[in-house]
């Protein structure tokens, strides 16, 4: 009798199909974030990340317009505009699989606006008289007094809620990896709730110092997204390679920020004087020819519905006439003042300098610092000038013009005036920026743009004016 055994022949099998790449998305990270905090972030480097690991109640409208459903599948509003109720979504999950509930935001406010609050963006819950959450599924919000930006303020990155165990999050991805000065790495999070629109398998973000070092890992296939692109590569770009770059106008304003505080600055007219000398076309046309626009007014047109009344003037006369007046004629006797600054590039600050040198006869050295270092010597006013820049959170007026009232944690030049906190507070846009450009606390120079490069493998890429990347829709080729 025959016998079969097992070892009698080798079997084999056939080949093992290779498993197909990921679809990682690389893209640059210029500042390493102190935190991925919402509560807690200040720059728009570390939303970048944020965004990609949490989703508040609405969610900013990549095509502009009114903010779309997050963890809020639908809400209603009161008739008198005070009252919001949330309707969450119930498949709405953390990362560890714990429900996302009412409560989630409810805690996230009374964090952000307890007695002692160190939130920097505090102000974006100061319309929030208080909250309800009659079920685990229905947040109820009162306000102070109507607020027209209310569901525009609700979708901003501060409003996004934090777990109370770090690397928990609610977005469309998950912490991976963080390599301090390397990468910080983000994988999909298979309990999104829209996890099934989700394309990118993960998101790389890389350390990267400037614009030359991106462009170059941009050019090695080491990148796939920058943040900038070298004023003087994009020339080049726009004639052999337009696909690949992209410019996108902000709501941002590059402003100075005067240290009202500090003699000589302290004096209404040397502000104005300062402001009065500079050219900001030259500035944008000359100097940083980016597709930035020259801002005579500190809000952008067209947050919310915000028009410009006033405009700031130039005139070089006038400025010399405002300098003498304070006591500097021909800028005798005036103090070198020290223009800081985070690493820019473009030479801006060498022209502003200039311009003041020959219009004003005054002399003012420059200085840059990382930025975070630069940030905590202007909240401590520790400076005399500061090249800053204004980005609101929000996709309205109110943000940017609260941010001068007094106090407040963004009020960079430390300025106080009763009238403009009270117009600010009653949204009363027009009479509150004539009192800023008749006091000129800061200085206007440009609104910004953004000129970067994305791969062509990369499809559905968007930002919008606001820095607010979406990366739900995106793909890469493999």
């Amino acid at each position: 009798m025959a016998t079969v055994s097992g070892c009698s022949k080798r079997e084999t099998s056939a080949p093992a199909t290779p498993a197909a790449p990921e679809k990682i998305l690389r893209v640059s990270q210029r500042n390493e974030p102190a935190t991925l905090d919402p509560q807690l972030a200040t720059l728009p480097d570390e939303f970048f990340i944020i965004r990609a690991l949490g989703e508040g109640l609405l969610t900013p409208n990549p095509v502009g317009g009114a903010p779309l459903a997050g963890v809020a599948e639908k809400w209603e509003v009161s008739p008198d505009g005070l009252t919001y109720a949330f309707h969450l979504r119930a498949d709405a999950k953390w990362s560890n699989g714990d429900p996302v509930t009412a409560d989630s935001f409810a805690a996230m406010i009374r964090r952000a606006t307890a007695p002692g609050s160190i939130a920097p963006k505090a102000h974006l819950f100061a319309a929030v008289r208080e909250m309800k959450a009659p079920d685990p599924r229905t947040l109820v919000i009162s306000l102070k007094q109507r607020t027209a930006d209310f569901p525009a303020i609700v979708a901003s990155g501060p409003w996004i809620p934090a777990h109370e165990k770090p690397g928990i999050g609610n977005g469309p991805f998950v912490l991976s990896e963080w390599k301090p000065s390397q990468h910080i790495a983000v994988r999909k999070n298979s309990l999104y709730w829209d996890a099934a629109r989700v394309k990118l398998d993960g998101i790389r973000f890389v350390a990267m110092d400037n614009g030359d070092s991106e462009e170059r890992a941009f050019r090695a296939g080491q990148l796939d997204v920058t943040m900038a692109v070298p004023v003087t590569k994009i020339p080049g770009y726009r004639a052999a390679q337009p696909s690949v770059l992209r410019s996108v106008p902000l709501a941002e304003t590059r402003y100075l920020a005067l240290n009202t505080q500090r003699p000589p600055l302290n004096d209404p007219r040397v502000r104005q004087a300062l402001a009065l000398a500079l050219d900001r076309t030259s500035l944008v046309e000359k100097v940083l020819q980016g597709g930035q626009q020259p801002a005579f007014h500190f809000v952008p047109a067209g947050l919310g519905d915000y028009a410009p009344g006033l405009r700031l003037t130039e005139n070089a006369a006038q400025a010399r006439e405002l300098l003498a007046a304070a006591g500097f004629p021909g800028g005798k006797g005036f103090p070198r003042l020290e223009l800081t600054a985070w690493p820019v590039s473009g030479g801006q600050l060498e022209a502003i300098q200039q311009m003041w040198r020959r219009e004003l006869g005054i002399e003012v050295a420059l200085a840059q610092r990382e930025a975070r270092t630069h940030l905590a010597s202007l909240a401590a006013g520790d400076y005399a000038v500061a090249f800053m820049t204004a980005i609101p959170d929000c996709d309205g007026a109110s943000d940017l013009f609260t941010q001068l009232t007094t106090g407040h944690a963004a009020n960079y030049p430390h300025w106080s005036n009763p009238e403009y906190d009270r117009l600010a507070a009653a949204a009363q846009w027009a009479p509150a920026e004539k009192i800023l450009l008749g006091d000129m606390p800061l200085i206007p120079l440009y609104f910004n743009s953004q000129n970067f490069l994305v791969a062509p493998r990369v499809k559905n890429w968007r930002a919008d004016r606001l820095w607010t990347r979406f990366y739900r829709d995106v793909t890469v080729d493999r």
